[in-house]
């Protein structure tokens, strides 16, 4: 069985001293829209002969194989059981449903089936993701001073009540520990419109995790940064908002506290290329309102709404994750 030596025991843990076969793993994913997830699940024939969604990709020739691992021998989607989730009050096996409305994805789908594959133990996500909130402000953390965000005490509180009645929600983890060993973060576009946000990015997003670390009593949780990808590996300007958030976040992880115990994931390498060369052309964006419902997404915003990315990001941050585990 895995041993993941973390020194993570909650107070809500049953035992100090239970075996891995007694224990669940549990990750927090936390974050704005890009966390929520809008990466279109079911293909639909009059948005570009069902192109852009993640039943395309299972069944396209050119992507079936890599993921393949969604669907059982019938082409019907698989529900882990022994990955289960909670996202602000929906639950159960991980399938691709638990996006920002049923009938998305985001990263959680990728993510639950790497830890999911690498762990022993069950899994259980807690999914705490609101669109259009900023670190400085809504997840302002109390170590950086002034009012504390409001969704960083929602997130405090909603983990604390899912951990506290796990097993009502989840009856077949009655005999077994908690053991929260890890959080993934995807976030940044609300804190790039101010230039005060994007200067205290770096601090907000260290004091965020050492604060989130103490409420928890978790000193070395595994946490994991998703770097903001958009427009893929073209680079940004310097100095740009952009550029300022980016850096920010790549630069905590290199901290001589968290270099061991935290990594930034670049999600610009998962850019779908196709969405792109869709929406933007010799004049700009496309005003083909037809054409932005192809991704899933009725603005060319979150990633162009593309199952591409949402798929890979969830998998980058998976494998990070595991590797901090290690």
């Amino acid at each position: 069985m895995t041993r993941f030596l973390l020194g993570l025991s909650l107070a809500f843990a049953t035992t100090s001293t239970a075996l891995a076969d007694d224990t669940v793993k549990v990750f927090i994913l936390a974050g704005q829209s890009n966390m929520e997830g809008h990466g279109k699940v079911d293909a639909e024939q009059k948005a570009n002969q069902g192109k852009g969604s993640l039943e395309w990709l299972v069944n396209n020739p050119g992507t079936a194989k890599q993921f393949k691992h969604l669907v059982d021998a019938k082409g019907k989607w698989i529900a882990r059981d022994d990955v289960q989730i909670w996202y602000l009050g929906r639950k159960g096996n991980l399938l691709p449903k638990y996006g920002f409305r049923e009938g998305f994805i985001g990263p959680e789908l990728g993510f639950g089936h790497v830890v999911g594959n690498a762990i022993d133990e069950p899994v259980l996500l807690i999914k705490l993701a609101w669109g259009g909130k900023s670190l400085a402000k809504d997840f302002r953390p109390p170590s950086s001073g002034g009012e504390v965000g409001p969704y960083y005490k929602e997130l405090l509180k909603l983990t604390r009540e899912v951990l506290g009645d796990a097993k009502t929600l989840f009856p077949q983890y009655t005999d077994r520990k908690l053991e929260l060993v890890g959080m993934g973060w995807h976030q940044g576009w609300n804190d790039r419109v101010n230039q005060a946000f994007n200067d205290a990015y770096e601090t907000n997003m260290a004091n965020f995790i050492r604060d989130v670390r103490k409420e928890f009593k978790a000193p070395d949780m595994a946490f994991v940064i998703g770097q903001m990808g958009n427009d893929g590996l073209k680079a940004d300007k310097d100095g740009s908002p952009r550029d300022y958030i980016k850096k920010a976040q790549a630069a905590v992880p290199e901290a001589s506290e968290f270099k061991s115990n935290a990594i930034c994931v670049r999600t610009d390498r998962f850019w779908d290329m196709e969405a792109h060369a869709i929406y933007t052309g010799p004049g700009g964006w496309s005003k083909d309102v037809d054409k932005w419902r192809q991704f899933g997404n009725d603005r060319p915003y979150h990633y162009y709404g593309s199952p591409w990315f949402f798929a890979q990001a969830g998998t980058g941050f998976g494998e990070a994750m595991i590797k901090l585990l290690k």
